[in-house]
């Protein structure tokens, strides 16, 4: 039967692929960093606290005391193209692009911030893509980054009469070549270090200690990258955990206690790694690179490298590409 002429035009089918990150603020002053902090805090995910309860918190005291010193934060490590983490996600989409097929569309989006994971969605949608795999970037599974990034794919989803099919990328936290990228990595920028650490430290972003006791993976998953890699690169590694916030009790050692005993008891040559982070962010470059830095050096180290994240490098899209290539079997060519 011939399409009427007045029908609306149809977009050829295809398959996207939705890469999501955590978010960023838009820009580095105070206004930008609270509206984006008061998204972020008040995710029923990423504080378990009674809405009740939180929000007069959160709205009295912390949005009227943090974001400053956050603003500070992100002043240091903010760049012509804005937030390191949205440049590079940004910048690991369009190395995707096309790694897939002809039919397969690559888009980012951040669960809080823009560009927002509803309007990508809702974009691949009005492109043809009849089926979507949205891919959170975290390798390590966690109810406040992994959980709530679906939820909010699924909740736009719950918006829409014609619904594409949808998967979700599993963590990946133990896949060979996630471990191998990270191993190539390190020891790369090891290598091109002028001094020989004695002591490498892979520090993952905290969680409250209740996750772990509520049944929340992410504690055993670092732990298991964490030997995983030890194993791969024939040495030990101190994992740590980072970006504590509030009064509860949160997972531990925390790194800036580790870097500090570390250098009190007489390590004097450090080197730290985020294996957690798909991408360097506020965590990495401003609270390790930066903070942990003169930590370590004020308590007696006097050398200190941050290694970067896998980012867009060459292994690092490698292994994006392995990873979601196999969530793309059956709706892809050669799948």
């Amino acid at each position: 039967m011939p399409i009427p002429a007045d029908h609306p035009a149809i977009p050829a089918r295809k398959v996207g692929v939705l890469l999501v990150n955590l978010g960023t603020p838009d820009a580095s002053d105070v206004a930008s960093v609270r509206r984006y902090l008061a998204e972020f805090l008040s995710d029923p995910r990423v504080v378990e606290i009674p809405r009740l309860i939180w929000q007069p918190i959160l709205r009295g005291f912390v949005l009227t005391t943090r974001p400053k010193k956050s603003a500070h934060a992100y002043q240091q490590v903010w760049t012509e193209d804005g937030s390191p983490l949205a440049a590079i996600t940004r910048a690991q989409a369009a190395a995707l692009e096309g790694a897939f097929g002809p039919g397969v569309l690559v888009d980012y989006a951040m669960r809080y911030g823009r560009p927002a994971i509803a309007d990508r969605f809702q974009a691949m949608k009005d492109a043809g893509c009849e089926r979507i795999l949205i891919a959170p970037l975290y390798p390590q599974y966690c109810a406040a980054t992994t959980a709530t990034a679906n939820d909010k794919a699924f909740a736009h989803l719950a918006t829409m009469r014609w619904q594409p099919a949808v998967r979700t990328l599993p963590p990946y936290y133990d896949d060979p070549t996630y471990i191998d990228a990270l191993r190539e990595s390190i020891e790369a920028a090891v290598a091109a270090l002028d001094f020989e650490p004695e002591a490498l430290v892979a520090s993952f972003h905290g969680m409250p200690q209740r996750t772990l006791m509520l049944g929340d993976p992410y504690h055993c998953h670092c732990q298991k990258t964490a030997r995983l890699l030890s194993e791969a690169m024939g040495r030990d590694l101190i994992v740590s955990f980072q970006s504590r916030f509030g009064p509860a009790k949160w997972l531990g050692p925390a790194t800036d206690e580790v870097l500090v005993e570390l250098a009190t008891k007489g390590t004097r040559r450090v080197a730290i790694f985020a294996p957690g982070f798909s991408a360097d962010c506020l965590e990495t470059l401003e609270e390790l690179a930066i903070r942990g830095r003169e930590s370590f050096e004020e308590a007696g180290g006097t050398h200190f490298a941050y290694l970067p994240c896998l980012n867009a490098s060459e292994n690092g899209m490698r292994m994006l590409k392995s990873v979601i290539a196999r969530e793309l079997a059956g709706w892809v060519p050669g799948g």
